[in-house]
């Protein structure tokens, strides 16, 4: 994720922005150093984290 203020906003911090209701445009304007591949890249992240093989047992 993008450098703020010499930090990094992390994506839970994007994914609970959004799932608030806020809009990009919103997120944009209130982290500038936010770029808009950030937010859209952030949901598909976290679907890739969450996402785990399902072992089967013979």
């Amino acid at each position: 994720m993008a450098a703020l203020f010499g930090r990094r906003i992390r994506v839970k911090d994007v994914l609970d922005l959004l799932a608030a209701g806020a809009s990009r445009e919103e997120i944009l304007g209130d982290y500038p150093l936010v770029e808009a591949g950030d937010i859209a890249a952030a949901p598909e992240y976290a679907a890739r984290q969450s996402d785990c093989p399902v072992l089967r047992v013979a």
